[in-house]
This record gives structure tokens, C-alpha cells and sequence, in this order.
């Protein structure tokens, strides 16, 4: 039986090419691609993969939100980070949303094959550079260092707060999140009044800083 896999990435170029180079494999298949995370947590609920390919970095809700996401409602789903940032706060939130692999871009094919092939057996896998880093910043009995970094706003909160910090209007969100601008600026107060900040400016600089967007989103 073949390895069924999601993509998850906003670039189409990198999703192409992943798909090539897995589809040559005989145990393996694409089933589903995904350009941001909002599509890849309904896609994982559609198609239900072995495993998703996951990029953190993406537009409505990265993959650190969409990770966490798919595995609290599909806990038989694997995810492996993909990533070009190796910075620890990148690598501890994956890890504490349920990812069971990171894996850099810049690794050649048939380690991603190997990380793959490991995680489906329940197991963990991490890039040479990403597994030192663990080691070194995150030693065992330390359980401190790996906690979320926004363990006070909800899912939702985190949602919004990623999309106010793209720039979107508060009726914007409302559409995309299918509730009511009323329930939006709700959310977007009790975001404020957790986290102290009082602009959006403030609100952006923050979610940039913890890894919910960036720059060129």
C-alpha cells in the first residue's frame, strides 16, 4: 500500500517539485496539495494522509497552527515540518504542536524519503542540524523550554491575531473565518487585553517575532 501524502506549501514551484520527486518512488503518493494552512487542515480531514508535508510559513494560518489543528482532531495523521528556518523557536513550536518530524529544504531527497518512512512507524525524525539543536537547547528533563510560546490565546485568537497581522480588515476575517464581524472584534479585544498591546502595529511586530507570520507573507 502506498504512503499517502499531502503538501502543504505556498510556493507552487516547491509543491511541484516534491511531487515529482515523490511520485518516482513506487510507495509512495500525492494525494492533495495545499498553499496555506487554513486548506491543509481541510484537505487532512477530507483526504486523511499518512503523513503532511508541512511549511510553517504560510499566509491564514501557518503550519505551526495548522499542526496543531490536524493533530488534536486527526492524531493518526503524521506531519514533518519542511522548512528553511532552522531557529529554535521555530523547531520547539512545531515539536509542541504535534509535529513528528523537521526536516530543512536544503536536505537531499532521500533523507526526506527516510524522515517519511519513520514517522508512519511512530517514530521521530530530525534533521542532523535540527536533532543538535535539540539536544543542546532542549536537554532531556528539561520541559520548560518546549512549551508553546502563545500558551495564553486560544486557537482561534492565534488565527485572528496571524490574520490582522496580514493586513486583513476585521470584515475580511469575519469572511474568511465564516462568523460575524461582531465575534471578530470580540476575539480581536480579549487578544489585546491578553497580550497588553494596544495597535496593530504592536499586534504584527508580535506575531512576526513568535513565528505566526513574517515579512513576506
Amino acid at each position: 500500500m502506498s504512503l499517502r501524502i499531502l503538501l502543504a506549501d505556498d510556493h507552487k514551484i516547491m509543491r511541484e517539485g516534491l511531487r515529482t520527486l515523490l511520485e518516482k518512488q513506487s510507495d509512495m503518493e500525492v494525494i492533495a496539495e495545499a498553499e496555506n494552512g487554513r486548506m491543509t487542515v481541510q484537505l487532512s480531514r477530507k483526504f486523511r494522509p499518512d503523513v503532511v508535508l508541512m511549511d510553517i510559513i504560510m499566509p491564514g494560518l501557518n503550519g505551526i497552527e495548522a499542526t496543531r489543528q490536524i493533530v488534536a482532531e486527526l492524531p493518526d495523521i503524521k506531519v514533518i515540518a519542511l522548512s528553511m528556518h532552522s531557529d529554535s523557536k521555530f523547531v520547539s513550536e512545531m515539536l509542541s504542536a504535534g509535529a513528528s518530524g523537521y526536516l530543512l529544504k536544503d536536505s537531499a531527497f532521500e533523507e526526506l524519503g527516510k524522515a517519511l518512512r519513520t514517522v508512519v512507524n511512530n517514530q521521530t525524525y530530525l534533521s542532523p542540524k535540527i536533532a543538535n539543536l535539540v539536544e543542546k537547547d532542549y536537554p532531556p528533563g528539561n520541559s520548560t523550554k518546549g512549551s508553546p510560546a502563545l500558551p495564553v490565546l486560544t486557537n482561534r485568537e492565534r488565527e485572528v491575531l496571524t490574520l490582522l497581522a496580514e493586513g486583513k480588515t476585521t470584515k475580511q476575517i469575519a469572511s474568511i473565518l465564516c462568523v460575524s464581524v461582531k465575534t471578530i472584534e470580540t476575539h480581536r479585544k480579549k487578544i489585546i487585553d491578553k497580550l497588553g498591546f494596544n495597535s496593530i502595529a504592536e499586534l504584527t511586530k508580535y506575531a512576526i517575532r513568535e513565528g505566526l507570520t513574517s515579512l513576506d507573507t
